[in-house]
Parts: C-alpha cells; sequence; structure tokens
C-alpha cells in the first residue's frame, strides 16, 4: 500500500491542505461564496444542491460537510435527509424541487440528449429570474469546483477544516 492510500483504519488525506499548496485557491473560493451568496437564491436551497452533488459523486466528505451546513442552517432534517430521494418526497417546494432536477441534470449524463432540456430550463425559469438561475448555475459550479479536491485529495469528513487534510512534508 502506498504510503498516502487512505483505508479505514487510517483516516488520512492523500494531499496535504490544497490552500498552503495552491495559496490563491483561497481568492477562488472566496468569491465562489460571494456569488453564490449574493441572495438570489436561498442558502437552504443551494445547500441543498450541493449535498445532492457530494451524492452523485459519492464523496463522504462532501455529503457530511453539506449536511452539517445543511443542519447549522436550520434546515428541517425532513429535507436533509430526503435529498437522495427528492423526486417522490413531498417535503421539497417546487423551487427545489427544480433546483435539485438542474444539479442531476448536469452532473449525470443524458441518456436522450442534452443534460438541460429547453423544458427543464423553462421550469427552472418559472421559480428563478435570471439573477437567480445565474446564481443556481453558479452554486452548482461551486461545487463541481471542488469536487475533484475531494475525489483526488480524500480531505477527512466530518472533522474540523484545520484536520481534513494531512500535513504538509517538509522540503
Amino acid at each position: 500500500m502506498h504510503a498516502t492510500e487512505q483505508t479505514p483504519e487510517t483516516p488520512v488525506s492523500r494531499l496535504p491542505d490544497p490552500q498552503q499548496l495552491v495559496p490563491e485557491l483561497g481568492d477562488v473560493s472566496a468569491a465562489l461564496f460571494k456569488i453564490v451568496g449574493n441572495g438570489a437564491v436561498p442558502r437552504g436551497t443551494v445547500g441543498l444542491v450541493h449535498l445532492r452533488a457530494g451524492q452523485l459523486v459519492g464523496n463522504t466528505y462532501l455529503t457530511t460537510l453539506h449536511t452539517a451546513n445543511l443542519r447549522r442552517a436550520e434546515v428541517p432534517e425532513e429535507k436533509i435527509t430526503a435529498v437522495a430521494s427528492w423526486a417522490d418526497a413531498p417535503c421539497f417546494t417546487a423551487a427545489e424541487r427544480v433546483a435539485l432536477e438542474l444539479v442531476e441534470a448536469v452532473l449525470t449524463p443524458g441518456p436522450h440528449g442534452e443534460r438541460v432540456p429547453d423544458e427543464l430550463y423553462a421550469r427552472a425559469a418559472q421559480h428563478y429570474d435570471p439573477t437567480a438561475l445565474a446564481t443556481l448555475a453558479m452554486a452548482i459550479g461551486q461545487v463541481n469546483f471542488f469536487i475533484p479536491l475531494a475525489l483526488i485529495g480524500k480531505p477527512r469528513p466530518g472533522v474540523p477544516p484545520t484536520e481534513q487534510w494531512r500535513p504538509a512534508q517538509a522540503g
């Protein structure tokens, strides 16, 4: 086994803290949080979209992170636990449903052509004005920006940010 390979017995990330390796990541991350936090889309909806993205890519770090964020935002537990089966869960608003459908469309190959067909866009536009739709697209992009780090680097789920990554090696 390679020294940085992660197993249940050795919960260590593969990479050191990317922010230490690439300091510019902080500026990009802050800009993405500012864009998505512009108020055009409710934070709870953004969190649900982020959680669904983590589930779709099968990443425990992202699902744990976004579940905790939703709980801190006091999103009802019923919604958090139903995200994986949102399509038949009665607890979501129509706007939340179309947001979850959009993230699935973006992250899942469409069996019949384009991923976001005109019909889905039209339904989304019934619930979100152009600024909110652009913000929702950026919210999906925000989580997608971090998916490679989560999949490749394997930060430790459920631990404070300062403990998610293995220490950088000197020299």
